[in-house]
Order: structure tokens, then sequence, then C-alpha cells
């Protein structure tokens, strides 16, 4: 059920509601909507390689557009000044080639920015599978 309200995303202070706010804008399955959550240069390896700019946008909107499902829980976040470490484990339910579904588990390594109006937004987003599914 979705939390966040997704057409006016803040990210606050409150590492609990950046996550949640991740969760729900994921699973809403609209890949501008979550592009939203980044800085115009971040740099994301959801795709499996790093990528910023219009190629990360283009791919959260491809992997999105396959109708995958996310979870995570915060396990260590720390701030200095305008700089916010956050690690997550996550738990991601992907149709595999067969059109079938598997599951990804991992940890994700977020690098989140202050904003000069006090907002959050990401600058790095790194997950790592525990284990690749094999083809």
């Amino acid at each position: 059920m979705t939390t966040t309200d997704l057409a006016n995303l803040v990210l606050t202070d409150d590492v609990e509601q950046q996550n949640q706010a991740f969760i729900d804008a994921f699973n809403s399955g609209d890949g501008a909507i979550f592009d939203t959550l980044y800085r115009d240069d971040a740099i994301s390896n959801l795709s499996g390689s790093p990528l910023t700019g219009a190629e990360r946008r283009q791919g959260i909107i491809d992997l999105l557009n396959t109708g995958p499902k996310l979870d995570s829980k915060v396990v260590q976040n720390y701030v200095a000044g305008d700089v916010s470490l956050v690690i997550v484990e996550f738990r991601l339910d992907v149709a595999d080639e067969q059109g079938g579904r598997q599951i990804i588990t991992g940890t994700c390594t977020d690098v989140m920015r202050r904003t000069g109006d006090n907002r959050w937004i990401m600058a790095i987003d790194r997950p790592l599978a525990d284990e690749l599914p094999t083809k």
C-alpha cells in the first residue's frame, strides 16, 4: 500500500521516511516518478552498470516497465553535514526470462545529499545482489 504522495515526493531527515518513499515510488512502476528522487548527475547501477543523466533515467524507466516489486529495510545510516550514507537490505521480485518471477536479495549503499531547501536527494545508488540469478 502506497503511503507516500507520489505527486509531491519529499525526502525528509527521517531515514525511514526516505526508505518508504523509495519503496513506494519504485513499486508505482513509474520510472519518471522514481527518477525524481535522483540528482540530475546521480549515478545508479540499478540496470547492472553505472549510469547517469538521461541514460540513468531511461534505464530506470525500462526496469520499472517490467513490473518489479521492492521491499527494503534500513540497516545503517550515517550523516555528516549535507551527506548521508544509507545502507539497506533489499528484496526484489522481478520477472525472469521465462515470464515467471524470481527473487533477488542484496544490500544497497546509497549516498544522499541535502539540498538548499533542506530536502534529501539521491547522489549514488549502488545495489549489490547477494547472488545473481542463473540463466
